[in-house]
């Protein structure tokens, strides 16, 4: 029988409290996928790899080798569209091809398919520059967004070494790339241009990733690395637990 003494808004003094929710534990190997994994890494240089082969396949024939690129970045974006996964990367990778297909195409030089690349570098390469020269490295100023902890990481010399330090692999990436291709460019090298866009493309992002990844964990206390790795996976899976 119910207790006659007992009110209808008494809560059980067993039943659970509801807590704010926090993101779910994540692994390293969550965090890689939540990045987008291998999959991310086809859908940025594949388009590029089909120009580079189309163009030596077809006898240098620029529009048709444009086409094919398009297509399969094209493709990409259907497949993940059709298995409902994330397009932030082929999109990304579908824009770039079509502005690089636009100004090949206008010049109807094949070596200018690469400038918007080169531009890109340029551009990412100072804008990540500056960030660690006036003590705001970009990787922070995420952090900060991601875990909603502002600019506190700036007050904390371990973090704000860290950040810098991952902030300037990134750099070394993008002044890596220009000072190989460019020269390449500017001597119409158009073969080795499309095998240093390769070569300096998904595995040297990928060992940029890698690089940074190490210096981050390496500049973290265990905990402060757990909960960036946590909000980061959690972010990226669109609030996916």
């Amino acid at each position: 029988m119910a207790d006659p003494t007992s009110r209808p808004d008494q809560v059980d003094d067993e039943r659970p409290v509801d807590e704010p929710s926090r993101p779910a534990k994540s692994t390293d190997k969550d965090f890689f996928h939540a990045l987008g994994g291998w999959g991310a890494l086809l859908d940025i240089g594949l388009p590029w790899i089909a120009f580079l082969v189309a163009y030596a396949v077809t006898d240098h024939k620029l529009q048709l080798s444009l086409i094919i690129a398009v297509g399969i970045a094209a493709v990409l974006a259907a497949v993940r569209l059709i298995r409902r996964q994330p397009l932030r990367n082929v999109i990304g990778g579908f824009i770039g091809v079509l502005i690089s297909a636009w100004v090949a195409n206008r010049t109807g030089n094949a070596k200018d398919f690469y400038v918007p690349g080169l531009l890109t570098n340029l551009g990412y390469g100072l804008l990540y520059l500056i960030t660690v020269l006036i003590r705001w490295p970009l990787f922070g100023v995420l952090y900060g967004v991601i875990t909603q902890t502002g600019t506190a990481w700036r007050r904390d010399p371990v973090l704000l070494k860290g950040f810098s330090r991952a902030t300037l692999v990134f750099v070394g990436l993008f002044a890596i790339r220009l000072i190989v291709q460019v020269p390449l460019y500017f001597t119409g090298s158009l073969n080795a241009l499309g095998i240093a866009k390769i070569g300096l493309g998904l595995p040297f992002y990928a060992l940029a990733i890698w690089l940074a990844y190490a210096v981050l964990r390496g500049s973290m206390p265990t905990e402060k690395w757990d909960e960036a790795r946590d909000s980061i996976t959690h972010l990226l899976r669109g609030n996916k637990k």
